[in-house]
């Protein structure tokens, strides 16, 4: 059984910055894709950044330049560093995972961005 753990959420003023973290366990394959999503109350659910196992990444515009996606040493492990974050970052942040053609869902860590 896939599990993605996230880690890393919690309060933090304009201007600060969080680094996410998520790993999945439970598969003998690599991830051919990891993402992180976003649901701000209200909102649907997003994507904010995703990284091929080749290291291609997409960014959505509005955190480009700001946010930076990574994998980890460790298998299956992928990290979101945020930057110069802002009010409208306040959201629940998914880890996504893509193994042997099945998607994996964390079940999410809030951030809160607000003085």
């Amino acid at each position: 059984q896939v599990q993605l753990v996230e880690s890393g959420g919690g309060l933090v003023q304009p201007g600060g910055s969080l680094r996410l973290s998520c790993a999945a366990s439970g598969s003998i394959f690599v991830a051919n894709i990891m993402a992180w999503y976003r649901q701000a109350p209200g909102k649907q659910r997003e994507l904010v950044a995703s990284i091929r196992d080749g290291g291609f990444t997409v960014y959505a515009d509005s955190v480009r330049g700001q946010f930076t996606i990574s994998r980890g040493n460790a298998k299956n492990t992928v990290f979101l560093q945020m930057n110069s974050l802002k009010p409208e970052d306040t959201a629940v942040y998914y880890c996504y995972a893509s193994i042997n053609l099945l998607n994996y869902w964390g079940k999410g860590t809030l951030v809160t961005v607000s003085s």
